[in-house]
């Protein structure tokens, strides 16, 4: 009897389902690669920051991939934050509360940044103060950026963490054959379901964390037209 059939013995539909999950994984982990890449692109070119470019290893570990996403986030947060700390700096508190009060005019926040960043870097265009606007003042640092580590994170301690995305494409037998050594088999069924639960999320933040790069980065490209 197959491995698979001993873990899903009365449901052969489970065996394609778990097979899907594993291909929505790597979709959306791509999708991740290449939305942090969009921003990365516009932190470089437009605020003078110097982040490394990323691109998914198909030979090493969910984890490994994971951990890389995680890392450049975790620098993209750490400029954005940089920039907020430039702003409470050099503005007077009233100019900077109005980079955060929704009332204000997104076009009076621009000028304000716009003014900050003239006297850090010299010269700067409304393109760098319009993205700082953007990154400050969306949910993007906050809420989208934290879910999506903390689910990088569950994802990459998860019984698929240790598995080479290489394998996950290869079918459901090689996958449970490569997971059986991280959990013992009565523990593989709770082990898979809590996978699939953590990928569910997984997918919907990724969607969020996409749609905010895209929102910024559209407007980019808009600007620069």
């Amino acid at each position: 009897m197959a491995l698979s059939d001993l873990l899903y013995p009365d449901n052969p539909k489970r065996k394609q389902e778990l097979i899907h999950l594993h291909q929505e994984l790597l979709d959306s982990m791509s999708a991740n690669f290449h939305a942090t890449n969009e921003l990365v692109g516009v932190l470089n070119k437009h605020l003078g920051c110097t982040i490394t470019p990323i691109k998914m290893r198909e030979s090493s570990t969910v984890k490994e991939n994971c951990d890389m996403i995680i890392q450049v986030i975790s620098e993209i947060q750490h400029q954005v934050q940089k920039i907020d700390s430039d702003m409470k700096e050099k503005l007077e508190p009233v100019l900077y509360q109005k980079l955060y009060d929704v009332k204000e005019p997104e076009l009076e926040k621009i000028a304000i940044a716009q003014r900050v960043f003239s006297i850090i870097f010299g010269e700067v265009t409304s393109t760098a103060a319009m993205v700082a606007i953007k990154l400050l003042g969306s949910n993007f640092l906050t809420l989208t950026v934290s879910t999506l580590i903390s689910l990088l994170a569950q994802i990459g301690a998860s019984v698929l963490g240790g598995v080479s995305i290489t394998i996950i494409g290869l079918g459901l037998e090689m996958i449970l054959h490569a997971i059986l050594g991280a959990v013992e088999r009565s523990q593989l069924l709770t082990a898979v379901r809590s996978y699939e639960k953590h990928l569910a999320e997984f997918k919907a933040a990724s969607e969020k964390y996409q749609r905010a790069i895209h929102e910024v980065t559209s407007l980019v490209r808009q600007q620069v037209q």
